[in-house]
């Protein structure tokens, strides 16, 4: 019983850091959305100069992202050993944050790191694409981009319903 009261304790600092480390993200997603993506999509190959990556740009966005990563896994993984016991409702919201957390870190080098590099390589001349190609892979970033925030919302959606329903669940 003991082991449990433990874990108890520990799911809110753990929901905590996953709030945090969501919300974060989210926030830069929201930055990235409205300010950076339209400036350097609006109107390709010129516009790709715009990019944030290379010698031109001070900041690359993943010195931001990436290491989100691990605080975010540290969350949900804490979380979810601490709310291991709780009702299969709670523990559902543990684990959708976590398969969030695993299909981005598995969906990020997979399909954008090879979008990024090829309208990079157009945006610097290295690899020269046409307008309707460059069109297609902005599209497609957007598109993918789009789902990947809207499963960033639903994880974050997931630790502050969990953080708010803890209590509730451990039958505190």
């Amino acid at each position: 019983m003991a082991a449990t009261s433990n874990r108890a304790k520990w799911l809110t600092p753990f929901l905590w850091i996953s709030v945090i480390a969501w919300g974060v993200a989210l926030g830069g997603k929201l930055f990235e959305f409205v300010v950076v993506m339209p400036s350097w999509a609006a109107n390709p190959p010129e516009s790709l100069t715009l990019m944030p990556y290379g010698p031109r740009y001070p900041f690359n966005p993943g010195d931001f992202f990436q290491p989100l990563g691990p605080v975010a896994l540290v969350g949900c993984v804490g979380a979810l050993y601490c709310g291991w016991h709780a009702p299969s409702r709670f523990k559902g919201l543990l684990w959708l944050q976590f398969a969030v957390l695993l299909l981005t870190a598995i969906a990020t080098p997979t399909l954008f790191w090879p979008i990024i590099t090829d309208l990079y390589r157009a945006g610097t001349g290295t690899a020269p694409l046409s307008g309707s190609t460059l069109h297609v892979l902005i599209s497609k970033w957007y598109w993918y981009d789009g789902i990947r925030t809207a499963f960033g919302i639903l994880a974050f959606a997931c630790s502050m319903h969990a953080l708010g329903t803890r209590s509730s669940a451990l039958g505190a």
